[in-house]
């Protein structure tokens, strides 16, 4: 893929970024706490043996909570960054994990239509140019009855100087948590308010990272009286014959 069309479809991560998404802090205080928050908010039990498709998988630091998880009998990586890719393979080595690796855009998924029974997309949305274009595809390749595990950062995080310092994002794209709710229920996914959390982990709260609360100097704000910060759900795609 060239470089513009990359750059056309997704906005590429920064070296900080990309170093960061190899830390401690993101597989253990991001990923694994996303990962079991999502399994947590299931309606239904989980499907057994499912097709996993991680859309947006970068570095592959997600396969091995993926995997203890939701044990899937077929998990997929895809990204449309090739080097990232490498890494992903390198990851799947270490951990003596069978990983199909996709090279795609979300905007244009190389993967056959009702497919995959649960598709994880995680941090990876607020880099996505063509961000309905990447949710239709969502839709297209989940099974009737499929799950969208979405769990995403919100303009009120990716819009603060800190993160704009450090990061690299499509500001224009960046939606509220009620947005992205908005967006993915328009898109045909049904969910319920048990279906939805809004985290206020220490990470993301880039004025101060929490750090008032744990030295035990003020309380966080309750649900209702503070700007979400990250926003995570489980939609599925209805059953045949309950399409919108």
């Amino acid at each position: 893929m060239s470089n513009q069309y990359l750059s056309d479809t997704y906005v590429e991560e920064t070296r900080f970024g990309f170093w960061f998404l190899r830390s401690h802090t993101w597989q253990h205080h991001v990923l694994r706490v996303a990962i079991n928050d999502l399994r947590r908010l299931f309606s239904e039990e989980l499907p057994e043996n499912p097709v996993l498709l991680d859309a947006g998988c970068g570095q592959g630091k997600s396969f091995q909570y993926l995997q203890q998880v939701f044990a899937p009998q077929r998990l997929i990586g895809l990204d449309a960054d090739p080097h990232s890719l490498e890494l992903s393979a390198e990851e799947a080595r270490r951990r003596n994990l069978d990983i199909e690796l996709i090279g795609s855009d979300c905007a244009t998924l190389d993967v056959a239509s009702e497919s995959v029974d649960i598709l994880f997309c995680h941090q990876t949305f607020h880099h996505l140019v063509q961000q309905d274009r990447a949710l239709a595809e969502f839709y297209r390749v989940l099974k009737p009855g499929g799950y969208l595990l979405f769990a995403e950062s919100t303009e009120a995080y990716i819009d603060t100087w800190v993160i704009r310092w450090l990061f690299r994002h499509p500001m224009h794209v960046q939606k509220s948590a009620g947005q992205y709710l908005e967006m993915i229920r328009d898109q045909g996914f049904e969910f319920t308010e048990k279906n939805v959390s809004y985290p206020y982990l220490w990470w993301s709260r880039a004025k101060d990272f929490g750090l008032l609360e744990r030295l035990r100097l003020k309380n966080p704000p309750p649900f209702g009286q503070r700007e979400e910060t990250l926003v995570n759900v489980v939609a599925r795609k209805p059953l045949a014959g309950h399409s919108k």
